[in-house]
């Protein structure tokens, strides 16, 4: 059983869910996280799952470890996520399914596993990942805006399904971030959308995290069903 706060961060392998992985590490919580690949991230606090978030049977065996090791979660930040820029008429079927199953699956399976345990202490923060490419309804990125504005959808029911329960449901929408998921994205097309911004500058990973924060707060237990976009979106 775990003295720590106990996190699952989804897609911790790099990028930003290796940055919130050793943020939460840091800050002294008990993280557990995943990727379809292993982790290079050592530490006597952080535990690495290899799983597709969308395999329901692999989701369902680390929630049973977490709740066996740990015996409680306090958080849960579904991060992983695919993107795709393509025209519609260029976009394969294999694009659509993967952004899909990760996109939204994964999304689905955390937080209803994730409901299932932190619902025992009657307390539990879930932070979702939209994206400003909806809003913003990008040229190129339909299937993937697409697939997070059902995880808009899905964190604003689910706020209220959940409340009753002690658990609330946010998401937040960061702007373009130094990651692997816009290098190959062209720079006209980078400059382009950060102009769009009322503050026109790539997001950095505190931008990021302290929106996070503000949502697994204590004292955000009446903050539910909200989506913050950065950039002024």
């Amino acid at each position: 059983m775990s003295e720590r706060p106990v996190m699952i961060i989804t897609g911790t392998r790099k990028g930003i869910g290796r940055h919130l992985a050793e943020y939460y590490l840091a800050r002294d919580f008990e993280v557990v996280g995943c990727s379809r690949e292993e982790s290079d991230l050592k530490d006597p606090h952080y535990r690495h799952f290899c799983l597709d978030v969308a395999d329901e049977t692999a989701v369902r065996d680390l929630f049973t470890a977490v709740r066996k090791d740990c015996g409680r979660l306090d958080v849960l930040v579904n991060n992983a996520g695919i993107a795709s820029m393509n025209h519609v008429l260029l976009t394969p079927m294999k694009t659509v399914e993967s952004i899909t199953r990760t996109n939204i699956i994964g999304t689905f399976l955390f937080c209803r596993e994730a409901a299932k345990l932190m619902q025992l202490a009657r307390i539990g923060r879930i932070v979702n990942f939209a994206t400003v490419a909806t809003p913003l309804k990008l040229e190129g990125e339909a299937l993937y805006a697409a697939s997070k504005a059902a995880v808009v959808s899905l964190t604003e029911i689910l706020a209220r399904e959940l409340a009753q329960l002690g658990i609330t449901v946010n998401a937040v929408g960061p702007t373009p971030v130094h990651t692997d998921l816009i290098r190959s994205v062209p720079k006209d097309k980078m400059d382009a959308l950060i102009d769009r911004q009322a503050i026109k500058r790539f997001g950095e990973f505190r931008d990021i995290t302290n929106v996070i924060d503000f949502f697994i707060h204590p004292q955000s237990d009446f903050v539910t069903g909200q989506v913050v976009y950065l950039g002024g979106v």
